[in-house]
């Protein structure tokens, strides 16, 4: 038969079983209170299992959202940059082509320039019959010429030994050779070229020609002057037109000193054309004149 046992030795078996088993009570009991408070918590929201995945799987969440948001903010960026890039481009070409508008609107202005200077040199110089416009395919100069070659010939009726001049209506030069669709035109300091000058001031009659010893500088000289000329640096020196070879009054350039020959009897002048041959892209070619008297 059962027998209860009397308290006192029950309780002193349970003061025993807590003195070596007490910690282990306690912790267990900590344990179950733990477990129920965190098994209330997820009743109140979703099942345990599903919220245990969701504790697990929230930093993966969070990294997923961060590395999708860095991606985003990237692709979004770099559409801007595309975008900007284009729109750059776009700005690029508008402003190439106004440069082109505006180079052609200067190159209009100019050749509309040009043509009212030739009305304008047409008016000054009605003895000049017929010009033709010519443009400068190429310049030459060595130690023994100075060239220049033109884009008109022969189907525009030029011809040798017409005279070619500026639009300012300065000498350059005349013609040497010529083809279909160009010429050759000797300048002024070229030692082959020569034609009668006349000084301005004090209308004295000489030979303006190319000479050796000066083309390398540019220059020319005024040779076979009167006895007792008196020359003036700056003295303005234009075409004489006399044997009716050249148009009369043509400029050929200035006075730029008076030097003697090797005898030391006879005086000669330098010549500075006014005409800047290595300057110039367009000229005209005087292919009739009327003589002047």
């Amino acid at each position: 038969p059962f027998v209860f046992a009397p308290w006192g030795a029950w309780r002193s078996d349970l003061k025993n079983f807590l003195k070596q088993h007490g910690l282990w009570v306690l912790f267990a009991v900590a344990v179950i209170a733990v477990a129920l408070a965190v098994m209330s918590l997820f009743s109140t929201t979703s099942s345990p299992l599903m919220n245990l995945a969701g504790i697990v799987t929230s930093p993966f969440r969070a990294a997923y959202t961060a590395v999708a948001n860095w991606f985003n903010e990237k692709q979004d960026y770099f559409a801007d940059v595309q975008a900007l890039q284009e729109e750059n481009q776009a700005l690029k070409n508008q402003i190439a082509s106004m440069e082109e508008d505006l180079r052609q609107a200067k190159s209009d202005s100019e050749e509309n320039q040009r043509f009212r200077k030739l009305m304008n040199l047409r008016e000054k110089k009605r003895d000049l019959g017929d010009l033709e416009p010519a443009h400068i395919l190429e310049h030459s100069s060595t130690n023994w010429t100075s060239s220049l070659t033109l884009n008109q010939g022969t189907e525009h009726d030029v011809e040798i030994n017409d005279c070619v001049i500026t639009e300012e209506g300065y000498l350059v030069g005349v013609v040497s050779a010529v083809g279909l669709n160009w010429c050759t035109v000797l300048t002024l300091i070229d030692t082959d070229t020569s034609l009668g000058a006349q000084v301005f001031r004090t209308e004295d009659i000489g030979l303006a020609e190319g000479d050796f010893s000066l083309m390398g500088q540019g220059l020319l000289k005024l040779s076979h002057l009167p006895a007792g000329t008196e020359l003036l640096g700056g003295d303005l020196v234009v075409t004489s037109g006399l044997g009716g070879y050249y148009p009369s009054g043509l400029v050929i350039g200035s006075v730029k000193e008076v030097r003697l020959d090797d005898s030391g009897a006879t005086q000669y002048a330098v010549l500075e054309p006014s005409a800047r041959f290595d300057e110039l892209v367009e000229v005209f070619v005087v292919k009739s004149f009327e003589i002047v008297s």
